[in-house]
């Protein structure tokens, strides 16, 4: 692996924007795929990041190990082996591009009319229930395995429920890391997992630590009422950015 100067100036940002993510700020790690793309095939940006994210993972759930819902934990988890095991056995028959869209539509509209109807109306806060959860956490395992878009599903689901900042970013922590985990046997299996690939993996590995750290110390210092103001907008940025590439994809 070459770490020539265009390489690192498109790894190290993609790197620090998913420790970000995976500190707190969910979205951010959208970012990350299109950029590590310019330098590396996607698929193979693809295999490069699972390592990372498992890594990113580990910190994160060890700094929110005792701030989660276990109730949002259990309605999601089947759906999301469900969703998994769909996204792998479809993976060839769906489009990136038609996923990426419909994510894409589904967070503009839900972050714009918590942001713009929230201020107007009361609403009431929603407690975790499990078709709800088995539905969107399907939904989560099969856009994270097809286009690495599992976060604004997640973020539909849980976000009505104005849990605290850290238990939400922890829940989503620990959702995220059994499902990264739930990745590891078909990337095995569709050959991703190559020396070469895992060597740059785990040369980015101190900076993934360092960028979610980063991003943890960041959550628990912003007042939940604009931590969610944050979250929102972000989820609005990644959903233009979804259809963006939707309808690039559909172009190509």
């Amino acid at each position: 692996m070459s770490f020539d100067p265009a390489y690192l100036a498109a790894m190290v940002p993609a790197v620090i924007l998913l420790g970000l993510a995976k500190g707190g700020f969910s979205g951010l790690g959208l970012l990350s795929l299109p950029l590590m793309a310019l330098v590396v095939s996607p698929v193979r940006a693809a295999a490069i990041m699972l390592p990372i994210l498992i890594v990113q993972d580990m910190v994160s759930v060890w700094a929110y190990r005792r701030e989660f819902d276990k109730r949002n934990l259990i309605t999601l988890m089947p759906g999301a082996l469900i969703g998994v095991l769909a996204g792998y056995l479809l993976a060839s028959r769906v489009s990136d591009a038609a996923v990426g869209l419909a994510v894409g539509v589904i967070s503009i509209a839900f972050a714009a009319r918590r942001l713009f109807a929230d201020g107007k109306t009361s609403r009431p806060v929603r407690k975790a229930a499990f078709l709800p959860g088995t539905i969107w956490g399907a939904v989560c395992g099969f856009t994270s395995m097809i286009a690495h878009a599992g976060g604004p599903p997640f973020q539909i689901y849980v976000m009505p429920q104005r849990l605290s900042p850290p238990v939400f970013v922890g829940t989503g922590a620990i959702f995220f890391a059994l499902l990264n985990l739930m990745k590891v046997g078909p990337y095995i299996a569709l050959g991703q997992f190559t020396h070469e690939n895992l060597a740059a993996s785990a040369a980015l590995f101190p900076l993934a630590i360092l960028s979610t750290l980063a991003g943890v110390w960041l959550v628990r210092r912003v007042p939940a009422e604009r931590f969610y103001t944050i979250i929102y907008w972000l989820l609005i940025a990644v959903g233009v950015k979804l259809i963006f590439d939707g309808f690039h994809g559909f172009h190509l």
